[in-house]
């Protein structure tokens, strides 16, 4: 008998809005079908967002280099602005209802731990709303 098991992880690549790839999500943790917690991965120079979650908030710590979160409250024309780096790591709480984009600024790949609160469930469909800048700027509300 093993004294240990192998799981998968699943990890799927994702795209910019013009369809380039610009990283990729990794289930780190699960609880049955719930992701618990997982590893985004950003390409140098890279963006990824925006979107907001209605029903989970996130709380992000970047662990490998350096990222700039954007964040825009439902209806707010004007965005927040923080710097998370592996150098000085902090933990970043998002609250649902907040569009969030994220810029790799290094030069190298950078790796974001989210841990959703609550954990991501793939059954909630419309969790995850879709935000372009010019609509976040408006003040669109989807």
């Amino acid at each position: 008998m093993s004294i240990a098991r192998l799981e998968d992880a699943k990890k799927v690549k994702t795209f910019d809005l013009q369809g380039d790839e610009n990283g990729s999500l990794t289930e780190i943790h699960k609880d049955g079908e719930k992701t618990v917690i997982y590893l985004t991965t950003l390409k140098a120079g890279m963006f990824k967002g925006y979107h907001l979650h209605r029903v989970r908030a996130a709380r992000y710590v970047c662990i490998k280099g350096k990222m700039k979160i954007t964040l825009y409250k439902a209806g707010n024309t004007i965005p927040e602005e923080y710097i998370l780096d592996e150098l000085n790591p902090q933990r970043l709480f998002i609250p649902n209802n907040v569009a969030t984009g994220l810029l790799n600024m290094g030069d190298e790949e950078a790796w974001l731990i989210n841990y959703p609160d609550p954990p991501y469930d793939p059954t909630l469909k419309d969790e995850q709303v879709e935000y372009t800048k010019e609509e976040l700027e408006k003040g669109v509300v989807k």
